[in-house]
């Protein structure tokens, strides 16, 4: 059935995808964002279809508009780019997910939270399951997220239980393909700009740190499975691939696939950054018949155009400098 679909941080990495996926099925789509992570380029052919709207909008600030179903993505959700304003990230966070519950209640329509892995913080247990309350620092460099992202679930839970809305918390574990921005600092994007410029790979620790991979168009369709789920379904659910791979080996993956002749060289470990991140997804299996079917490879091939036509084409945003070597 036709809906009118918000999809907040919608010129996002993510929303882009969510917001393309959404058009195709026959929706219109109201694509909110404050273009501080987001990007013009991601939506550019957005514009071609007659049910795509954009609206230029900070979500800390209240939102007045007439939709069907709201997707809240909105937050700068790499450390480099939520590390610059800490407090504004928190607030994006808590307020913003004040105002989209808010606007979900006056319109009593249905809501999806975007939530994160980092909920987890630095997990002690492994695979992480959605009843792990997680192993987070309070007051590091990375809990204006991690700690914001937490609170916005908190929020959701609360506007289900006292004013009875239908609202669903999708926690996402790494995701990555085109689109993404390349400096976003997350290890996917990191490691092709330097593979594809011939620099050195930057590893952190010792490399053995784990990470588990799920490819954008897999995401996007659990999330809108996700939103499809009866009333009463509020989640959390774990949507990541479970397949798991050191940073070293993901490093040598993008060696191999771009040719490159970069070398692997090795820089202490961040503050807070997370040893192992695995997602146990036996909910999605259960309640959204999902599971991640892009293989890492194969993911990864498609990434790595996405760079490489930015580089040939010369698109990279303002700030990001970088020539093609090979």
């Amino acid at each position: 059935m036709y809906k009118r679909i918000l999809v907040t941080g919608g010129a996002g990495f993510l929303g882009s995808h969510l917001c393309e996926r959404l058009l195709d099925a026959g929706h219109d789509v109201l694509c909110v964002d404050n273009f501080f992570t987001g990007s013009r380029r991601n939506i550019s052919k957005l514009f071609d279809y007659r049910g795509f709207e954009l609206l230029r909008h900070d979500v800390t600030f209240p939102l007045y508009v007439e939709v069907d179903q709201i997707y809240n993505l909105a937050c700068p959700a790499s450390p480099i780019h939520y590390q610059f304003d800490p407090v504004q990230t928190t607030k994006t966070s808590v307020l913003g997910a004040i105002n989209m519950l808010g606007l979900a209640k006056r319109l009593k329509v249905r809501f999806l939270q975007a939530s994160t892995s980092e909920v987890y913080g630095d997990p002690v247990v492994h695979p992480q399951i959605e009843e792990y309350w997680g192993n987070v620092n309070p007051i590091g460099f990375r809990s204006c997220y991690d700690e914001g992202k937490r609170c916005a679930e908190t929020l959701v839970f609360d506007y289900v239980r006292q004013h009875k809305i239908d609202a669903k918390v999708v926690r996402i574990f790494n995701t990555y393909g085109p689109r993404m921005h390349p400096a976003d600092g997350r290890v996917v994007s990191n490691f092709i700009m330097q593979a594809l410029t011939g620099k050195d790979i930057t590893l952190y620790g010792d490399g053995a740190q784990t990470r588990s991979f799920c490819y954008v168009d897999d995401l996007i369709s659990a999330m809108i499975k996700m939103m499809a789920t009866s009333p009463g379904v509020t989640g959390p659910v774990n949507i990541g691939n479970p397949s798991e791979f050191t940073i070293r080996e993901l490093a040598e993956l993008i060696v191999d696939l771009t040719g490159s002749t970069s070398r692997l060289i090795y820089e202490p470990l961040p503050s807070d950054d997370p040893r192992q991140r695995q997602p146990d997804i036996r909910k999605a299996k259960e309640m959204l018949g999902w599971e991640p079917k892009v293989a890492l490879r194969q993911g990864l091939e498609t990434t790595i155009a996405y760079f490489d036509d930015l580089l040939r084409r010369n698109e990279l945003p303002n700030g990001v400098a970088a020539a093609r070597s090979l």
